[in-house]
């Protein structure tokens, strides 16, 4: 006799494998309606479908990053310049929180660093510096400058935050979900976290642009709960493969059968949607004025380019391309006069 205990245990695990399996099921079911109406409409067979591959593994991260010469000065050096109004900072940077802060946490301090010693340099607190202090903060100037685009680089390439974006425990977006209001989705929300990225590279060298830790610290909160990226990849890749699946049915069918009239809103927004997207972090790589590390760009090449012929949005264009022309092969059926 099978327990009760063993019984709740079985339906729990069984609920939970269901519940899994339907993740993602919104754009499965746009692609076995549609199939099915192809597939009737042809008096054909039933489609197969094969599941698409998954997106590539991100690159581990430390192989993404710069390597960065730590910038050494004693106390009695940085008290030289305490007209620049850089003691206290420095201070905090050194001391033990300082030390393990965050990358973003780092790319501020970077950043707030180089303003004032920059903002000093530009004034006239220089003429009161002794030759070897003068010559202390040019070099300090010159090396932090050098330095802050590769800062900004490895501050967003060794976040948790945008590698959980990659994420390959992802699902497919649902027809449901790309049709949202913009204003409240989270793509909105996503895009809003890349814009705002790709704002703060670009003024990284404006002395008058105000950072703010708890915007970018959210933004990147945004990135890390949900992989926006990994997702749009995957519904490309998705719709790619039952485009090609129901290609292959249209070239074998008869074609003096008519197709119906088919409904392109899901295609439509699921194009939109992740050409703004790729597009975007796109404008984010290109904000950096250094050249990516190598494993980014073959990634890249690989996952998010818009003009690579074998990343998933090339491979969705030919797909839906040739779909499209396929289908003109065919003649449309009239609608009758009940419809």
């Amino acid at each position: 006799m099978v327990r009760p205990c063993l019984l709740w245990m079985i339906s729990s695990l069984l609920l939970f494998s269901l519940t899994g399996c339907g993740q993602g099921s919104g754009a499965e079911s746009f692609w076995q309606d549609y199939h099915q109406q192809l597939s009737g409409s042809l008096n054909a067979a039933d489609i197969d479908r094969s599941p698409p591959p998954n997106i590539g593994a991100f690159p581990e991260r430390q192989s993404m990053l710069f390597d960065i010469s730590e910038t050494r000065a004693s106390l009695l050096n940085v008290y030289a310049l305490r007209e620049c109004d850089i003691t206290s900072l420095v201070a905090a940077r050194n001391n033990q929180l300082g030390r393990v802060a965050p990358p973003s946490q780092q790319w501020l301090y970077e950043r707030e660093l180089w303003q004032r010693i920059s903002h000093c340099w530009n004034t006239d607190a220089p003429n009161e510096l002794s030759a070897e202090n003068l010559e202390r903060l040019r070099e300090i100037t010159l090396t932090k400058t050098k330095q802050l685009p590769y800062v900004s680089w490895n501050a967003i390439f060794d976040s948790s935050e945008w590698e959980k974006n990659f994420s390959r425990a992802s699902q497919p977006l649902s027809a449901t979900e790309l049709n949202l209001s913009p204003e409240t989705s989270d793509i909105k929300s996503g895009l809003d976290a890349l814009h705002y990225l790709r704002d703060m590279t670009l003024h990284q060298f404006d002395r008058e642009w105000e950072q703010d830790s708890s915007q970018l610290e959210n933004h990147l909160k945004t990135l890390q709960e949900r992989p926006l990226t990994a997702e749009l990849l995957r519904s490309l890749m998705l719709a790619t493969q039952r485009l090609d699946e129901a290609n292959a049915l249209l070239q074998s069918a008869d074609q003096s059968r008519c197709l119906p009239a088919w409904g392109q809103t899901y295609l439509d927004q699921l194009a939109q949607t992740a050409f703004t997207w790729l597009s975007v972090i796109a404008t984010l790589i290109d904000s950096h004025p250094v050249a990516p590390p190598a494993k980014w760009q073959r990634y890249y090449r690989a996952w998010i380019s818009l003009e690579a012929p074998d990343a998933p949005w090339k491979n969705f264009q030919r797909a839906l391309t040739t779909h499209t022309a396929a289908r003109r092969e065919f003649p449309a059926c009239q609608a009758s006069a009940s419809d």
